[in-house]
Parts: structure tokens; sequence; C-alpha cells
């Protein structure tokens, strides 16, 4: 009957792990998916730089572009103004052209009534030189009276003062229309050389303006480059959040796997630890009867609560061994015993009591208490934060930490969720 019954609970045991669903292990391990990881966030954080170096890049030409642009309005209006007095000058010159032609028809004028009032008094002149002296006489002497006399010498003299003022009127009004010509002409070479001036600074500017214009034609070509190497830089950015995203869910993936397959060991191992915990009680009835002794049976290996020995050393990795030897002992909800039981932050709490430390008794609290160190620079000891939850980390992303009612002090994986924050109170 006895080998039956352990014929029977060996039977069960094949039975329980043939129906065992299979694990399925991920292609990769871990620490080679924790690898990538890291890869791909170097990477990451290469190509941030040079985002951020584009971005700074296009900033830089867009304000030289923007004071080109400044610099490009003012000379426009600089050629502007510069045409219109070109516009202006042609103008001018025009019609000091045009008082030129007047003045010289003025002079031509006055010149030929100059021409003209000199011949006409040399006429004059000629006639009483050819008279003579007896032209003189003659005039004189067929005079009836003195009067008469007076009146013809008075009349020869009118005549040449007559002739005198004309001619020197002439030549005045000629002399000053010269003048004035000359003048006019003069004001045209000064309008001409001035135009010319204009025309080369109109040139030397129009130069300048297509210059800038090439310029900012360069810095538009930049400007779009840099824009476009920017925006690869970006979607790779975007990229690698969603390979990190896939990296971080395949991780996860394989801390679930381990962790159920762990549950299944230590389902295995109860399950095979409570057969044979039938097995010597089914043989400690059958040699109890033969016996009169105190009746008691071998301790299971696995119960009672393991005990608190003196806690030793002072680092981070101390209190994380200290805190291993606890792993198997009960979760009690408002717990803070090692041994009969404690929650989450009573269990961290508990820990570094034995080491002189005072800690807040909630998990909120507990994310406060030290300095914080990013997850890349956690060590062992160090307070991994969870929403609502804490525990001690160990090293290589391990914790052991009071985890649930169903599976109380245990081990675990520092990235099974997202971790708010890592405190350290020890170094």
């Amino acid at each position: 009957m006895q080998r039956k019954r352990i014929g029977l609970t060996a039977l069960f045991l094949a039975v329980l792990t043939a129906f065992s669903p299979v694990t399925v292990y991920a292609e990769r391990t871990r620490a080679e998916v924790q690898q990538e990881q890291e890869r791909t966030r170097r990477e990451q954080e290469n190509t941030r730089r040079q985002y951020q170096e584009r971005e700074g890049m296009l900033g830089d030409l867009q304000e030289e572009q923007e004071v080109l642009q400044e610099q490009m309005d003012e000379l426009n209006a600089q050629l502007v103004a510069v045409i219109a007095s070109v516009a202006l000058m042609e103008e001018q010159i025009a019609d000091t052209q045009e008082q030129i032609q007047k003045a010289q028809e003025d002079y031509d004028s006055a010149k030929a009534q100059e021409e003209e009032q000199y011949r006409a008094m040399k006429k004059r002149v000629k006639y009483l030189y050819e008279k003579g002296e007896t032209s003189y006489l003659e005039l004189i002497m067929n005079a009836s009276d003195w009067s008469s006399l007076l009146n013809q010498a008075t009349y020869v003299e009118k005549l040449y003062d007559y002739d005198r003022k004309m001619l020197q009127r002439y030549i005045a009004i000629k002399e000053e229309v010269a003048a004035k010509k000359d003048a006019l002409e003069d004001k045209k070479s000064e309008l001409e050389e001035q135009k010319y001036e204009m025309e080369e600074e109109k040139a030397f500017m129009q130069e300048t303006m297509d210059e800038m214009k090439a310029i900012s034609a360069d810095y538009d070509t930049q400007i779009a480059k840099v824009r476009q190497e920017a925006a690869v830089f970006k979607a790779q950015i975007k990229q690698q959040n969603a390979e990190l995203q896939k990296l971080a869910e395949e991780e996860n993936a394989i801390i679930r796997a381990e962790e159920e397959r762990r549950r299944r060991e230590e389902e295995a191992r109860r399950a095979a630890e409570e057969a044979e915990r039938k097995k010597r009680e089914e043989q400690g009835s059958a040699a109890g009867n033969s016996s009169s002794g105190s009746g008691s049976t071998t301790p299971s290996s696995g119960g009672g609560l393991k005990t608190v020995p003196p806690a030793t050393g002072s680092s981070g990795a101390d209190i994380a061994q200290y805190a291993c030897q606890f792993v198997g002992n009960p979760y009690v909800a408002g717990g803070t015993s090692l041994t009969d039981g404690a929650d989450c932050s009573g269990f961290v709490m508990a820990v570094y009591k034995q080491y002189g430390y005072s800690l807040p008794r909630n998990s909120t609290a507990l994310r406060s208490v030290g300095r914080e160190v990013s997850y890349e620079e956690a060590q062992a000891g160090d307070i991994i934060c969870y929403a609502g939850h804490v525990a001690i980390y160990l090293g290589g992303g391990r914790i052991v930490h009071a985890s649930t009612q169903r599976t109380g002090i245990k081990y675990g994986y520092a990235a099974y969720k997202p971790i708010i924050t890592v405190r350290r109170v020890v170094g």
C-alpha cells in the first residue's frame, strides 16, 4: 500500500510536469537586449547632439540672412534714391541745354544787331570822312543863320552819340548773353559730371545688390540643407525611440518569462515538497505504532520563518546581501517584521533599521530620502521607487522586495515596471 502511494505521487509529479505549459524563451538573453539598448541610447545621444547642432546652425544662418536682408533693403532704398537723382539730373541737363540753345539764339541776334549797327556807323563815318572839311564848310556856309548853323552841328554830334551808344548797347547785350551761355555751359558740364558719378555709384550699388542677392540665395540653399539634415536626425530620433520602446517591451517579456519560469519552478518545488512531506507522514505513521516516544515528525524543509541575524558591514552591498536572507518570508500589509511579515516600505525600513538608519514608513516618503541617482548609476543597496512600491537594488538589474501576499519577499527585476526614482542612502 505504501509503495502504491509512492508510485501515485511520482505519477502525479510526472503528469504535472508533462502538462505544464512550456515556457517560450526569447531568442536573445536580457543581457543582450540591455546591450542593444545601451548601444541604441548612445546612438540616439549622438543623433540628438547632431540634431541640436543643426538647430543651432539653422538659427545662426537665419539670423545672418535677416541681417543681410536689412542691408539689402537699405541698399535698395539708396539705389532708388540714386536712380531718382539721375533722372532729375537728366531733366536738369535737358532744361539747361534748352537754356543754352536760347542763349545762343539771343547771342546770335545781339551779335547781328551789333554788326548791323557797326556797318551803319562805318558808312556814316566814311561818308563824312570822304567829304572832308569842304563838306563841313559847305554845311556852315549854307546855313542861313547862326541858329541854323548850330542846329546842323548839333545834329552831327547827336548822330555820333547815337551810333556810339547803340554800338555799346549791342556789345553789352552780346557780352551778357555770352556770359550767360558760358555759365549755362558750366552748369551743364557740372550736371553731366554729377550724373556720371551717380551712374558710377548706381552701377556699384547694383553690382553690390546682385552680390547680396547671390549670398542670400546661398543662405536659402544652406538653410534648406540644414533643415533637411535636421529633419533626418529628428526622424532618426523618433525611430530610435521606437526601437528603445520595442527593446523595453522585449526586456519586459523576458522578465515576465523568467518570472513565469521561476513561478513554475517554485510550484513544482512546493509540489515535490508536499509529496515528500506526505510520504514522510505515511512513513512516520507506519513507524509510530512501534514506538512510544514523543511522536514528533521530521520538520518540513519549507516550513518556519527565517530569523534575523545581527547586521554586519556598512556598505550598500552589505545591506543588499543582508536583505536577501529574508526571501521567502511572508508579505503582510502594514507589517514591519523581517520574520513575521512586512509590506514593501516596511521591509525596506526594517532592513535599513538594522544598520542604524531611520527611514519613513511609506513608499511615497521614501522617494525623498538620501540623494537621487540615475538608474544607470544604481548600486547595490539603493532604493528603487515605483508608483506605490519600493524595493532594494541588488545590482545587475535585480531587486529584492516584499512583493505581494501570494509571493511574499522575493527576488525580481528592477525594470519590471516604470521606475520613478532611485535613492541612495548609503555612500
